[in-house]
C-alpha cells in the first residue's frame, strides 16, 4: 500500500478499503460501538480487534518482506482469529519454519490444487441441497432453477479458466425467478439454503483459491481485517431496517460479511452458538456501560435485547441480570448525559 493511502486510512473507512463492508456514513451512528475495546463478537465469539490498532498494524505491515515477518506480525493476534482465519495461521506457521525467506503467496500456490478439488466437492453439496428443496416447487418454478444450479455445476467441474463459478452471481440469478404465489416461502428457503456456498469466510479451502492470486500483503491485511470491528444491521438495511444504535451490533468483520442479507433464524442454524455469544456481548456492553465508555446509550441493551428477540423468533433472549439500571433509569441516564 503506498504511503498516500496510509495516511487517509481510518478506523472508519478501513473496511471499506479491503473488505467490501459499508462501514461509515449509513452506519454512523454506530459510532460510539466502534470506539469499545475487549469486545465479543456476538457472531462468533472471539474477541473483536479494536480499531485504533488499524493504523499501526498497517505500518508493520510495510516492514514485511518474508513469510517469517508476515507470521510474527499476525501472531500478536492469533487468540483473535477465527476459525478459517486461525487455520490458515497454522499453515503459514509451519511454511514459514520450513521457508522463512519465501512468502505467504507461495505458500498457498503449493496447495491450491488439492485445495480447489475440495471447494468444487463443498460447492456441489450446497447445489444438491438447493434441487433437492426444488422437489416442493411446480415443475416450472422447478425447471429454472434446475437449469441455473446445472449451469453452475458444469462450470466447477470445468477446468477452462476463464469461465469460474461466481457465488454472487448465482445467488443474484435466483432474484430473476419468480415464483407463483405459494411458492415465495420455499424460494426463500432455498435462496437461504444457496446463502451457504463457501466463501474465504467458512472455507478454508476458498481462501487458498482465492487468495493465491493476491499479494503477500494482501493476504496477511485479510486474515487481521477478518476480526476487526464492524457495525451489522440486525435487520439487514436492505429489508428495511433502520439506521440506528438500537438496530446495531458490533460484530467481526467475517461475521458481518458472511451473513450479508441472511435471516437471523437461519444463520444460527449455521452457527447454532450465536444465542450464547450474545450474551457474552451483551454482558461486555454491560460492562462497557457501567464503566463509561457509551455515554448516553444506557437504553442500548434494552433496544438491542428487544431487537434480537424479534429477529431471531425467539431464539435470542437475553438476560439484563448485570445491568444496574432499569429501563426507565437507564432513559433517564441518556437524557442526564446529553443535556451535560
Amino acid at each position: 500500500m503506498s504511503k498516500k493511502k496510509l495516511k487517509n486510512i481510518t478506523p472508519q473507512n478501513y473496511l471499506k478499503y479491503y473488505y467490501d463492508i459499508p462501514h461509515e456514513g449509513k452506519t454512523s451512528a454506530g459510532k460510539p460501538l466502534r470506539k469499545l475495546k475487549d469486545i465479543t463478537c456476538p457472531y462468533r465469539g472471539i474477541k473483536i480487534i479494536p480499531t485504533d490498532t488499524i493504523k499501526g498494524f498497517e505500518k508493520n505491515l510495510d516492514r514485511c518482506k518474508t513469510a517469517k515477518d508476515g507470521v510474527e506480525l499476525l501472531s500478536a493476534y492469533q487468540k483473535n482469529m477465527l476459525p478459517t482465519e486461525k487455520a490458515m495461521f497454522a499453515i503459514f506457521k509451519d511454511f514459514a519454519l520450513i521457508n522463512p525467506d519465501d512468502n505467504l503467496q507461495n505458500c498457498l500456490k503449493m496447495i491450491k490444487m488439492n485445495c480447489l478439488t475440495r471447494l468444487k466437492l463443498e460447492e456441489m453439496e450446497v447445489l444438491d441441497d438447493v434441487d433437492r428443496l426444488t422437489r416442493k416447487l411446480s415443475p416450472q418454478t422447478a425447471l429454472k432453477i434446475r437449469a441455473k444450479t446445472t449451469k453452475c455445476r458444469q462450470i466447477i467441474i470445468s477446468n477452462s479458466t476463464h469461465d469460474t463459478f461466481k457465488r454472487k452471481t448465482f445467488l443474484s440469478s435466483l432474484e430473476e425467478i419468480i415464483p407463483n404465489e405459494n411458492e415465495r416461502e420455499i424460494l426463500n428457503d432455498i435462496k437461504n439454503k444457496a446463502l451457504f456456498l463457501p466463501t474465504s469466510e467458512s472455507s478454508r479451502n476458498a481462501f487458498v483459491v482465492k487468495y493465491s492470486k493476491r499479494s503477500q500483503t494482501e493476504i496477511i491485511r485479510r486474515i487481521f481485517i477478518a476480526s476487526t470491528g464492524s457495525i451489522e444491521h440486525v435487520t439487514p438495511a436492505s429489508l428495511g431496517g433502520m439506521n440506528t444504535i438500537g438496530n446495531f451490533l458490533l460484530t467481526s468483520a467475517s461475521g458481518n460479511r458472511y451473513r450479508e442479507n441472511m435471516p437471523l433464524p437461519e444463520y444460527i442454524k449455521r452457527h447454532p452458538k450465536i444465542p450464547q455469544y450474545m450474551q457474552m456481548y451483551i454482558d461486555d456492553i454491560i460492562r462497557e456501560i457501567h464503566n463509561g465508555n457509551l455515554p448516553g446509550n444506557e437504553t442500548y441493551p434494552y433496544k438491542i435485547k428487544k431487537k434480537l428477540f424479534e429477529e431471531s423468533g425467539g431464539r435470542i433472549v437475553i438476560s439484563l441480570s448485570a445491568y444496574k439500571y432499569s429501563e426507565e433509569e437507564a432513559a433517564g441516564a441518556g437524557v442526564n448525559v446529553s443535556i451535560s
